[in-house]
C-alpha cells in the first residue's frame, strides 16, 4: 500500500498534453464538458481570444479545435484561426477554414494548419478565432468550458483568459490592442473554447 501510494503520488493531477500527441493546449480537454453556439448576428467578424501558456518552446504547426457540431447549410466565408503573441502581433493563421466547417464528417477534435509553422518561445500567446457567415441552425458548436464568467476571475485586460476584440472583421489583422479585450461575450453564450497545439 505504502509502495503504490508514493507512485501516484508523483503522477500529475490529470493528464498531460504530450500524453495525448500535443505539444500544450487552454485546458484538459476532460474539461470541455460544453458547446458555445454560433449565431449571424453573434459573430459578425468579431474575433475571440483565448490565452494560453507555453511552458517550453515549441515549433507551432496547427491549432485543434473541439468542433462538437457543423451546419452544413451554411454559408460561410473569411473563418480563421490565429495566434497572437502578449504584444498583439500576429505570429501565425491559418488559410481561410469556411468549406471545412460545413463537413459533417469534421464535428470532431481535429487540427488546422497554420500556413507557415512558427517557433514560439515561453510566454503568454492568444488563439484567436474569426467567424464570418450565414447560418440555416444553431448546430455550428464548439466545446467549450462551462466557466462563464468565472473563466476571468482576478484578471483584466490585456490578461484576460477569454476575450473579444473588433468586429466587422474579414482577416485576421497583423497586430491587436489587447488592452482593448472585452468581456460582453460571456453574458451572450459564448464561453471559452478548447483549442490544443501541435
Amino acid at each position: 500500500m505504502t509502495h503504490t501510494r508514493r507512485l501516484l503520488g508523483s503522477l500529475p493531477a490529470s493528464d498531460l498534453p504530450s500524453e495525448q500527441g500535443l505539444l500544450a493546449w487552454t485546458y484538459d480537454p476532460n474539461q470541455a464538458g460544453h458547446v458555445t453556439a454560433q449565431s449571424n448576428a453573434g459573430v459578425a467578424g468579431r474575433i475571440t481570444l483565448t490565452r494560453i501558456i507555453l511552458r517550453k518552446a515549441i515549433t507551432w504547426s496547427n491549432i485543434w479545435v473541439g468542433l462538437a457540431g457543423v451546419d452544413t447549410g451554411a454559408t460561410l466565408a473569411n473563418n480563421y484561426l490565429g495566434v497572437y503573441d502578449n504584444a498583439g502581433n500576429l505570429k501565425g493563421a491559418t488559410a481561410d477554414l469556411s468549406s471545412q466547417l460545413i463537413v459533417a464528417g469534421n464535428a470532431k477534435a481535429l487540427p488546422f494548419a497554420l500556413t507557415a509553422p512558427f517557433t514560439a518561445p515561453p510566454g503568454i500567446y492568444f488563439i484567436a478565432m474569426l467567424l464570418n457567415g450565414t447560418w440555416t441552425t444553431n448546430s455550428f458548436t464548439f466545446k467549450c468550458s462551462g466557466a462563464g464568467s468565472s473563466t476571468n476571475a482576478g484578471l483584466s485586460a490585456p490578461n484576460l483568459r477569454y476575450s473579444s476584440v473588433l468586429t466587422g472583421q474579414t482577416s485576421l489583422p497583423s497586430t491587436i490592442s489587447l488592452a482593448s479585450q472585452a468581456t460582453t461575450i460571456i453574458t451572450t453564450g459564448w464561453a471559452s473554447q478548447w483549442y490544443g497545439v501541435s
